[in-house]
């Protein structure tokens, strides 16, 4: 197989670092690799897989000769730099925000909804990590039987927040356990005019609040869901939550359907879903949890039962590992997609 020349652009963080596991990993036909960072990491050296590669400072002109370059190193990085990348020749698939609900743009979760990633043109969207792990789910169901409502409530891992974040609940239990002051410094998120104790506490708030009191994080799962599906349509209502978990996002998702759908009839059907795991045995005492998913490739779903209060409806747990599947993995199977159909 042609080997591909491929970029990282913020190669040093974790969703990066999961990136560059993800290649040796997975086999990806990878040629030249090219590690972009801020100034201040350039020079640092990194073992992939036989290799050691040195990390580069990122500028305009490094993307010259890359085949395809993978970005997550924040919005405004992304804004700035992939007209660059794509400019050089380029496939861009972006791990930010900044091209989400871009018209001209697919916003993809291959086992979703892959055959969007023929209409690129020069970048390809990774969605946020709470709705590529809810879609995964909701799709082949969507496809068996049209959803009419989704009401989901998340509950988010603190190392969503990056490394500060675990570094922060990690200190906060280690000064709880010592009789001493806990400090908090960082969540909500960094700029907020608050910040509040994570360890032992549950914070309702990810990301600013926008309309009608509800945040940011919330409305990419209403219109990221929305545009996936393509649903346009599609009842869309969340609340998310920040936990005191390291890793791995869970999701309780509420699902009202158009036509009757039973618990056994989603077993079956999410069973043979590519890339979700199902694990639903409550008298086993068997279900998702954070502990037992992180670190895995699939998107994992029990707790599947009737809704007791409205007609066509199920509610269910889901459980995903958001650096993982949420992030770098569903970023690296884009880019195996378009290789498999010659499109890269």
């Amino acid at each position: 197989m042609r080997k591909r020349n491929v970029a990282i652009v913020g190669a040093t963080g974790a969703v990066g670092e999961e990136l560059l596991g993800l290649l040796v990993e997975r086999g990806f036909p990878y040629g030249e690799l090219r590690l972009l960072a801020s100034p201040r990491s350039a020079g640092r050296r990194i073992a992939v897989g036989d290799r050691e590669v040195v990390v580069e400072a990122l500028s305009a002109q490094s993307f010259s000769g890359i085949d395809v370059a993978f970005f997550s190193a924040g919005g405004s990085v992304s804004l700035e730099y992939v007209p660059h990348a794509v400019e050089a020749g380029a496939v861009v698939i972006d791990n930010t925000s900044a091209y989400r609900m871009d018209p001209e743009v697919p916003l993809v979760v291959p086992e979703v909804n892959g055959e969007e990633i023929a209409k690129h043109k020069g970048i390809v969207a990774n969605p946020n990590c709470s709705t590529t792990i809810m879609v995964m789910v909701l799709g082949p169901l969507h496809r068996h039987t049209p959803i009419k409502r989704v009401v989901v409530s998340t509950y988010q891992a603190v190392s969503g927040a990056g490394a500060r974040a675990i570094d922060e609940l990690e200190q906060q239990v280690r000064a709880y356990v010592a009789g001493e002051p806990l400090q908090a410094n960082l969540l909500p998120y960094a700029s907020a005019d608050k910040h509040y104790q994570i360890a032992f506490n549950l914070l309702p708030h990810i990301d600013v609040f926008q309309d009608m009191g509800y945040t940011r994080e919330e409305w990419k799962m209403v219109y990221e869901t929305q545009k996936i599906m393509g649903a346009p349509d599609l009842k869309v209502t969340a609340t998310t939550v920040r936990v005191p978990v390291i890793r791995s996002h869970s999701e309780s998702i509420n699902v009202e359907f158009e036509a009757p759908v039973s618990p056994d009839e989603a077993r079956r059907i999410l069973s043979a879903a590519p890339g979700v795991k199902l694990k639903d045995d409550p008298e086993r005492m068997e279900y998702p949890m954070p502990l037992d998913v992180a670190g895995k490739d699939p998107v994992y779903v029990g707790r599947i039962r009737q809704d007791n209060s409205l007609s066509n409806a199920l509610n269910m747990w889901v459980v995903g590992d958001q650096i993982r599947k949420g992030a770098a993995l569903n970023s690296l199977q884009i880019a195996e997609y378009m290789i498999e159909h010659d499109m890269i």
